[in-house]
Parts: C-alpha cells; structure tokens; sequence
C-alpha cells in the first residue's frame, strides 16, 4: 500500500483558510448580512475559523451555523436503516441574508445539493455562496465553488482525507490510495 501525500500541512491550512477569509469579504463585499454555515463535520469547524478570521480582520462578529444534510441524501436508503444525524443549527435568520457554505472537499456535488435542499427549507437568502478548502474535481452535478482553498487533480483510486484540529487533533490535507471495499 502507497503512503499518503501531503497536500497541505498544518502552517499551509492556515495559509489558506487565511486567503479564504479575505476572498469571502471580498466576494461578499463586507460582512453586512454575511453568515457563514459548515456542513456537518468537518465544514463546521473550518466555517468557525473563516469566521474567526474574518472577525479579527472586519470588526464585529460574524454568525456561524451548522448543516447536517444527512436526511437531505440522494443516497439515505443506502446509508441504512437508522442513519445518525447530526446537528443543523441557524444562528439568525437567513432571509435576505448573504450565506456561504463551507465544506471541506467538493467532489460529486451532491452534499452542496443537500445542503442547498435543507437552507430552503430555513429561508430564502438574498445570495449562497460556497467556499470549499479542497477542490478535487469529478462534479457529477452542475456545482462549483465560489471561493476554493486549493485545486487538486486526484485519481479514482484515491481519496483526499482533510484534518481538523478540533476533531483529528492536527490540521492536514494528505492524498491516500482508497482502501479496498470489502466483499
């Protein structure tokens, strides 16, 4: 079995959740109306930092959310018959408010297409954007990031696998072979 590659270490995460901040206001034009909503799990922690970086940069404190899309899956009667959901948790109320979704990876599109079925269902914001550490392409859904950490090319036999201090105990970005289904 291959090693994993890293993609990103820990000082180039913070780099780039730092450039990622300031794309966000600049692509939303300030923080008036701005609120920033991670998809459950690891989206949520790194909506937090966005948002805490663009507080100490803007003033002021920008609302942070929650997702969890799981009954929101195409895919849910796969999933098993009980499948765990999380926490969706709006601070505010979204109408008429600039909303950017955070998520760690974009590969097929359908966790953005979840997420977008479950914010309507909250309200109807003036404008969604979606801001994505990991860009690894293979879209399967006519869904793009507005604001992207990095562009990657990966292989199908490959996995990009994010870290998240808050929940892997390390910030990373590293390319592993996929692990063999088994039979």
């Amino acid at each position: 079995m291959t090693a994993s590659t890293v993609i990103l270490d820990s000082r180039a995460c913070e780099r780039t959740l730092r450039r990622m901040a300031d794309e966000i206001v600049e692509r939303t034009g300030g923080t008036d109306g701005l609120v920033l909503v991670g998809i459950q799990r690891r989206g949520v922690p790194l909506a937090a930092r966005l948002a805490a970086l663009i507080d100490a940069r803007e003033g002021g404190r920008v609302p942070r959310g929650a997702l969890d899309i799981t009954l929101y899956r195409d895919d849910l009667q796969t999933i098993g018959p009980r499948p765990v959901v999380g926490t969706t948790e709006l601070p505010v109320d979204i109408d008429g408010r600039v909303v950017v979704i955070v998520d760690d990876v974009l590969y097929t599109g359908r966790t953005v297409r979840a997420a977008l079925d479950e914010l309507a269902d909250f309200g109807r914001p003036a404008r969604i954007l979606l801001a994505v550490l990991i860009d690894r392409g293979g879209q399967e859904l006519p869904i793009r990031a507005d604001v992207v950490g990095k562009t990657i090319s990966v292989l199908e036999d490959q996995l990009v696998d994010v870290k998240v201090e808050e929940l892997d105990g390390q910030d990373a970005v590293l390319l592993a072979p996929r692990r063999p289904r088994a039979a």
